[in-house]
């Protein structure tokens, strides 16, 4: 039976409207309304019009319904500033994002979810009780993703190419998962999913109490949990200068402007210096290009899943095929994170699937 929903959410993808959708198709606005309503089943032929508009699978349409992501029940930093089609376009890529999770739990046992219900501790507080949790003591984090993911968080990539979608997070089926977005630094990757774990254990999504300020929190959630306050203060010092904090940042693999933000509240960084610096930082444009960047952290997980696959000569167009989604889908949801890959080699047996943290 035709599914009005995944006509919904293949269009929400396209970041296409009813009527931008109807003239691709060569549809009457209202019909397709009627489509989306589920008021009217479709002919062969339409369902191929619109499969062709939208570069879906035919059989995608006929799916069963997925639950889909509320606004309420994700992160987004910056809500205010996206529209409606950049909202709608993540959310959808959540709801793909669950498909393929799910197609892949069923083949791999994948690293148990470790995380702490901490919605009634301070931030800093939280951030050292995950921190000591985890085993991680004051050392620096060296690579973030691959830290999460052997603690259980699913991590996928926002293929969205514009500023305004930072990154998000949710919980599903008493899983968390974290998106990406790729268009941002290495350095302000990083951060966003220190920022995205914060949320996942300080406000588990939609079970907060009003008026706290959700967003601030995340943020000190994540610069606690990245920079470790007696590391800092053991390896920093008094910072003198910019250069100082440039080069120092690589310890921690954060930006130098939130080495900056998070010296000064270490009491490392005066409030007259603090200003001065952020005046150069400005100046040199390191609000928008990162000093020294680092190379961009790649998903452990998602390599040997994919790595295990092709040795059985299964491809992620089979994947795709399989899924009744677009290829260009599976790439947006993992392809940044994985980078290349050599081709199949036939192999039957496989190693157990396994994350050293």
């Amino acid at each position: 039976m035709f599914n009005a929903g995944r006509l919904t959410l293949a269009r929400k993808r396209r970041q296409l409207t009813k009527k931008e959708l109807a003239e691709k198709a060569g549809l009457t606005a209202l019909t397709l309304t009627r489509l989306e309503a589920g008021s009217t089943s479709p002919s062969s032929e339409t369902v191929r019009a619109l499969a062709q508009a939208l570069k879906y699978p035919s059989e995608f349409f006929y799916l069963n319904d997925s639950e889909a992501l509320s606004t309420e029940s994700v992160s987004f930093r910056s809500l205010s500033s996206l529209t409606a089609r950049q909202r709608d376009a993540a959310l959808g890529a959540g709801e793909l994002a669950f498909d393929l999770h799910a197609w892949v739990a069923n083949r791999f046992e994948l690293p148990p979810v470790q995380m702490l219900d901490l919605r009634d501790e301070d931030p800093v507080a939280a951030a050292e009780a995950l921190r000591t949790h985890w085993g991680l003591g004051a050392k620096p984090i060296e690579h973030m993703i691959k830290l999460l993911e052997s603690k259980g968080v699913r991590v996928f990539s926002l293929a969205e190419q514009h500023k305004h979608v930072d990154a998000f997070s949710c919980w599903r089926d008493q899983v968390p998962f974290i998106f990406l977005n790729t268009f941002k630094s290495a350095e302000r990757s990083r951060f966003d999913a220190a920022h995205e774990l914060g949320h996942l254990v300080l406000h588990i999504h939609g079970l907060t109490s009003g008026g706290r300020d959700v967003e601030g929190e995340a943020d000190a959630f994540a610069s606690a949990f990245l920079v470790n306050k007696g590391d800092l203060v053991g390896h920093l010092g008094r910072v003198n200068s910019l250069a100082q904090l440039v080069i120092a940042k690589k310890r921690w693999g954060v930006s130098v402007a939130a080495l900056a933000r998070t010296a000064k509240n270490a009491g490392l960084i005066s409030e007259w210096n603090y200003r001065d610096l952020c005046k150069q930082m400005s100046q040199l444009g390191y609000r928008t290009t990162e000093p020294q960047g680092l190379v961009r952290e790649k998903s452990i997980l998602w390599k040997m899943v994919f790595d295990e696959l092709w040795k059985d000569g299964i491809t992620k167009d089979r994947i795709a095929s399989e899924l009744h989604i677009p290829l260009d889908e599976i790439e947006s949801l993992v392809g940044e994170l994985i980078g290349y890959m050599p081709p199949p080699v036939p192999n039957n047996k496989r190693p157990a699937l396994r994350i050293v943290s």
